[in-house]
């Protein structure tokens, strides 16, 4: 494969391959949530669709999962590493402390578990980005993620009184009772994963009836008023085999 510079060739966004295989994640968290803090974001699902691409697209960093279907991480990372001078943050499930020590060997610049906030990427992108090697680049970070290190003491929090989501803009979403049910023990989490079974339980008790893909179709939904009202990207994220999170959470008003 040819190799690929780091190079912008001038100013402007820098552009960032989000290699991720949960489409969920990657589509509705990962690329919109970069996207509005200033970086170019192009989704893409697998390894050997990130190396055809690279042939023709320039990108200047990468975010990489390492449990892909078609090539483990590390080896992307190492053939990342090899062939370009690209930024590799590497976002993952795996919380091994050997798992972060052969990330970074195979050449990966930043190591973040997940769930990890975006604005903890976006930051993390940038750092690495203004370490990159070619032409004028942004100096200082989009003014959305200056933004995010201020409000990020309270970050999104519930309303008790009003039942709204409350966002760190200040701007809120009007929450019926069962989003209401599902985020309390979301937040309650502290930004850590929630089995679906938990969620379930907070708002349909231990009915055996219950079918959980009326869970997914709320969590949709819920992010989908979010972007319907213009909102920042909600934070709310599927964690693999572990239900779902909500990073970025303060608490109750």
């Amino acid at each position: 494969m040819q190799a690929t510079s780091s190079s912008s060739g001038g100013q402007g966004a820098w552009r960032v391959a989000v290699l991720e295989d949960d489409c969920r994640l990657r589509e509705d968290v990962l690329v919109p949530g970069l996207l509005s803090f200033g970086f170019e974001a192009v989704g893409i699902g697998r390894a050997a669709e990130l190396y055809r691409r690279m042939l023709a697209e320039r990108f200047d960093l990468a975010v990489l999962d390492l449990g892909l279907p078609d090539e483990d991480g590390l080896s992307v990372a190492r053939h990342l590493r090899r062939c370009s001078q690209i930024g590799i943050v590497v976002l993952t499930g795996r919380t091994a402390e050997h798992d972060e020590i052969r990330a970074l060997i195979a050449g990966a610049d930043i190591y973040l578990r997940k769930p990890a906030g975006m604005a903890l990427l976006a930051a993390s992108l940038h750092s690495v980005g203004r370490r990159l090697p070619g032409a004028p680049r942004p100096a200082s970070p989009a003014p959305a993620i200056q933004a995010a290190a201020h409000a990020a003491p309270a970050g999104w929090r519930l309303s008790t009184d009003d039942w709204n989501l409350v966002a760190p803009t200040g701007e809120s979403i009007p929450l019926s009772a069962s989003e209401r049910c599902v985020l309390r023990p979301l937040f309650a989490a502290g930004g850590g994963a929630v089995a679906r079974e938990v969620l379930i339980g907070a708002w349909h008790g231990e009915d055996a009836e219950f079918d959980p893909h009326r869970l997914e179709m709320l969590i949709y939904r819920l992010r989908r008023k979010a972007r319907a009202l213009g909102m920042p990207v909600l934070p709310l994220i599927t964690v693999r085999g572990g239900g779902y999170a909500f990073v970025g959470r303060g608490g109750a008003a």
